[in-house]
């Protein structure tokens, strides 16, 4: 398969180019930097993006920045970042991208489990992964030609939390969760949020 990787860069973008890489044609896309890059938070960027690379076989998003705080001191810019990035800019990969997909192809986005397990700070990302998984249940019913839209849904990563100082004996390997990303690309379920909390059950 022809997959566009964006969020390349990141730690969980990482590696999910490295498992898809084993058995397909994996584009990486950066927000600044490699070859291939985009700005999520624009609509010209994205089309700019499918126009370069063409027909794709799936996209898969691992984009989208988030913004904590209390709900007391959160200010409308950390709402509407995260707005603009994680919701629109996803939700706007799907509309342009749906025109660059093969019949059959696929779309996997990010969301996450602040929305199942929220915490003090994350009012703001809890309400973008929500709306994320919501979009996703609803637009994948409007598909056709084969075409699937899926999520997934990332508890906290082991590699991120270690880079934060935090206890990473609760978090998942980056490696363990790409497993996620490859069933929503490989496999033919739509519609779907796939929770990445434990092992994968395909």
């Amino acid at each position: 398969m022809k997959i566009l990787a964006i969020g390349a860069n990141g730690v969980i973008g990482q590696a999910v180019v490295k498992h898809l890489s084993q058995l397909h044609d994996v584009i990486s896309v950066g927000h600044s930097r490699g070859a291939v890059t985009v700005d999520t938070q624009s609509k010209e960027s994205i089309q700019a993006l499918f126009e370069q690379v063409g027909m794709v076989d799936a996209v898969v998003s691992m984009a989208g920045n988030g913004a904590m705080g209390s709900l007391a001191d959160m200010p409308d810019s950390g709402y509407q970042t995260v707005l603009d990035s994680k919701v629109m800019g996803q939700v706007n990969l799907v509309r342009i991208g749906l025109e660059y997909l093969n019949q059959g192809g696929s779309i996997t986005l990010t969301s996450g489990q602040s929305s199942n397990n929220p915490s003090p700070g994350t009012a703001a990302i809890s309400m973008a992964t929500a709306a994320v998984n919501g979009f996703v249940g609803a637009a994948a019913l409007e598909l056709t030609d084969g075409k699937r839209l899926n999520a997934v849904s990332p508890s906290f990563v082991k590699e991120t939390m270690e880079m934060l100082g935090m206890d990473s004996s609760t978090g998942m390997p980056a490696n363990e969760l790409a497993a996620y990303y490859a069933a929503s690309v490989s496999g033919l379920k739509n519609g779907v949020v796939y929770q990445a909390i434990g092992g994968l059950d395909e």
